[in-house]
């Protein structure tokens, strides 16, 4: 019938056209808006990101030039009063509910001039998508009735949510609430689900904000990254080509001399190599203490296995005051805690010539080699063997 549209669809049908053009939407933010534009981790078709544009003009309203600048400056400032939309700072609710309107309000001439370099600046964006945004959303709407009469409505009200909800709410509110954390990076980011398919594979922020540059975001085998399998399969058609995803570090057996391209490689990998930290020396010997623990400190076992691996800015206070309580009555885990960040401080300090970052690391290796700690001889012994990835 008339009110139902062109496609008169049932009820099922138009659910699932629906699920499919968000979808689309959130692919096109991901791969166009998110890696290609802001990051700059992959190289897109022209075809490709036209379409992409347009189909953002025409869902979101949105402008590449101030998400690409809003998003750069939220890595930038990351957790800080600059940053544009820190749960952190600005409390989960407001992120949650008001994603939208902190974009709106971070959206300055300011922010665009420092952020959104190399963005577009074509004859259509500056006469079209940028100039007439709402005009968009205005054609999505008609196409909607169109096509789906009365439900046109609800359609286009879905559409109209689903990007200020998912992007601007979920991902940048509950992606630095909750979730779980991959690498000690140096802000609040976590993973929301090891399943990136609801929000194109955004749901692995912890991965992302360790290694923003690359265009791959998931890390662990049973992690998916749904927007990277459409990125292998627009590479298969020559659509597209991932930039800088593989870590240059390169493991090699048996290899026991330390060189620069050790530390270069561990450095370029530092995120894995303290989480490989975590779980071949902290956590194996946290275990063996705990027979030795207090019963006072004991039932805090929990938190100070988090609080011995956790990026030291992110500690509070008064965690702080009883990480070191626990660390003055066991000298064990003083060391291997101190040997820790003895160990980021390869990376940590600026200025450092790699020649002094070679003798600090042949250094660590040797007082790690006879500390008596199994663990953190045989941690020397790994580090030893890395070296650069070999030339494709």
């Amino acid at each position: 019938m008339w009110f139902n549209g062109l496609l008169d669809l049932s009820v099922i049908q138009l659910i699932l056209v629906v699920l499919g053009m968000t979808h689309v939407t959130i692919i096109s933010v991901t791969l166009y808006l998110h890696r290609h534009s802001a990051h700059n981790s992959l190289d897109l078709h022209p075809a490709l990101k036209h379409f992409f544009r347009f189909w953002l003009w025409l869902t979101t309203a949105q402008n590449t030039k101030e998400w690409t600048a809003i998003h750069r400056k939220h890595h930038a400032k990351c957790e800080t009063a600059e940053d544009p939309h820190s749960p952190v700072v600005l409390g989960i609710k407001k992120v949650l509910f008001e994603g939208a309107e902190l974009y709106a309000s971070a959206a300055t001439a300011e922010n665009l001039e420092r952020y959104g370099q190399r963005t577009p600046e074509d004859w259509i964006e500056r006469n079209l998508y940028s100039r007439h945004r709402a005009l968009g959303i205005a054609l999505m709407a008609v196409i909607n009735l169109v096509l789906f009469g009365v439900n046109g409505i609800w359609i286009w009200a879905v559409q109209m949510v689903w990007i200020p909800f998912w992007a601007a709410g979920v991902v940048n509110g509950i992606g630095h609430w909750m979730g779980y954390r991959n690498f000690e990076c140096a802000d609040n980011a976590r993973n929301i689900s090891p399943l990136g398919i609801i929000i194109g594979g955004e749901e692995l922020h912890n991965n992302h904000h360790t290694y923003p540059n690359s265009s791959k975001l998931s890390r662990r085998w049973y992690e998916v990254d749904i927007g990277w399998g459409y990125i292998r399969l627009f590479q298969a058609f020559g659509l597209a080509k991932p930039k800088g995803y593989r870590p240059i570090a390169h493991y090699v057996p048996g290899k026991q001399n330390v060189d620069v391209e050790t530390v270069q490689a561990i450095a370029n990998n530092r995120f894995d190599i303290m989480r490989q930290y975590r779980k071949r020396v902290t956590e194996p010997v946290l275990r063996q203490q705990k027979s030795l623990m207090d019963d006072e400190i004991r039932p805090r076992y929990r938190k100070l296995k988090q609080l011995l691996s956790r990026e030291v800015t992110l500690i509070k206070p008064r965690d702080k005051e009883a990480l070191e309580s626990v660390l003055e009555s066991n000298a064990v885990l003083r060391q291997i805690y101190e040997m820790s960040n003895e160990l980021q401080a390869l990376w940590r300090q600026r200025g450092l010539k790699p020649q002094d970052k070679l003798h600090a690391l042949m250094e660590w290796c040797k007082d790690a080699e006879a500390s008596g700690i199994r663990y953190l001889e045989e941690f020397a012994a790994h580090l030893r063997a890395y070296s650069l990835r070999p030339a494709a």
